[in-house]
């Protein structure tokens, strides 16, 4: 492969995920000291991710910046939460509300400021409240005006910060507005700023039915805007935040090969949601499945793969995997 994979885990991994049915979560509620020392048992993890006030503010930023490079990290993204208060509920940049607008817009150049601070290139923009619910809820062109103009206004805060926008079919609303691979890159092209790429959330593609493959090569194709990944896997009918490749498995052998042959040199960084199963066990077993696909692209030889690939015959194709995988 072109580069080592560098693997970073939103440290949100490693604690009690809780849902609407046991809202306490299915395990033990630990500090930001307690989840990065979890994360220090994750073999060949060198980062992580934090969310804006819960993990780092003005009064902490410092002390976080020497605790996570004391425990032999870099912070690789930080999350502007924009998304998990109620204030927010009827959209953040898209709020009807002037003054709920402007405080979502200062949420994420407070993250930016952070992020610098942090020595991390990247802030996560995921518009999650930013949608609709019911028919005729929604002004779509005034939406998308003040997500572009929103968006901007970030981009031009500290332009050697990257914003990565984070896109999703739904959840928590039933339709959001950046939805897809598609919708994403027509955000990005209003914007045009150098500075505003996407993430892709390998769960989030599957759910709104992508290859995430196909993905990736859209975003690199139209303007080389693939600046982030987070991985995970789902049944797709909703976003599980499985451990990546447990069900899509050869799909997620495509991707890795992809993102090799388009010379992704960003993170591959995890986040899962590991509900009732250890954290450090399941960030263990993705880092494994990811060194373990790039093992298999190994022993068949991208070369191999490429010609299939190229002469599109699926049947070539399945039984080069039936070889890989079975011998």
């Amino acid at each position: 492969m072109s580069s080592k994979p560098k693997f970073s885990a939103n440290i949100n991994t490693f604690n009690a995920c809780a849902d609407r049915y046991v809202l306490d979560g299915y395990g033990q509620r630990r500090n930001t000291d307690e989840l990065i020392k979890a994360a220090q048992q994750v073999e060949d993890l060198t980062g992580v991710e934090l969310v804006g006030k819960w993990h780092v503010n003005d009064d902490n930023v410092e002390q976080i910046h020497r605790q996570v490079k004391d425990a032999g990290f870099e912070v690789t993204c930080v999350t502007p939460d924009i998304w998990a208060s109620s204030k927010w509920g009827w959209g953040s940049f898209t709020s009807n509300d002037e003054k709920i607008r402007k405080a979502a817009i200062h949420e994420v150049k407070k993250s930016m400021e952070w992020a610098k601070r942090l020595n991390c290139e990247v802030i996560d923009l995921w518009f999650g409240q930013d949608g609709y619910d019911y028919p005729l809820q929604a002004d779509f062109p005034r939406a998308w005006e003040l997500l572009i103009e929103g968006t901007i206004e970030c981009a031009e805060h500290l332009p050697d910060v990257k914003i990565v926008v984070e896109y999703k079919p739904k959840e928590p609303r039933t339709h959001c507005f950046i939805a897809t691979v598609g919708k994403t890159l027509l955000l990005l092209s209003k914007v045009n700023k150098p500075n505003v790429g996407a993430m892709i959330d390998v769960g989030h593609a599957l759910q709104g039915y992508e290859n995430t493959a196909e993905s990736a090569a859209l975003l690199h194709y139209f303007g080389d805007k693939l600046f982030y990944m987070h991985f995970n896997d789902n049944w797709r009918m909703w976003d599980d935040d499985m451990t990546f490749g447990s069900v899509h498995t050869i799909e997620s052998l495509e991707l890795i090969y992809w993102l090799d042959r388009l010379n992704y040199k960003g993170w591959y960084a995890l986040d899962i949601f590991p509900y009732r199963e250890d954290g450090v066990r399941a960030a263990n077993e993705s880092i494994k499945w990811i060194k373990g696909f790039n093992g298999i692209l190994d022993k068949i030889g991208r070369d191999e793969i490429g010609k299939v690939v190229s002469d599109g015959d699926a049947m070539s194709m399945s039984a080069l995997m039936r070889k890989a995988f079975l011998g």
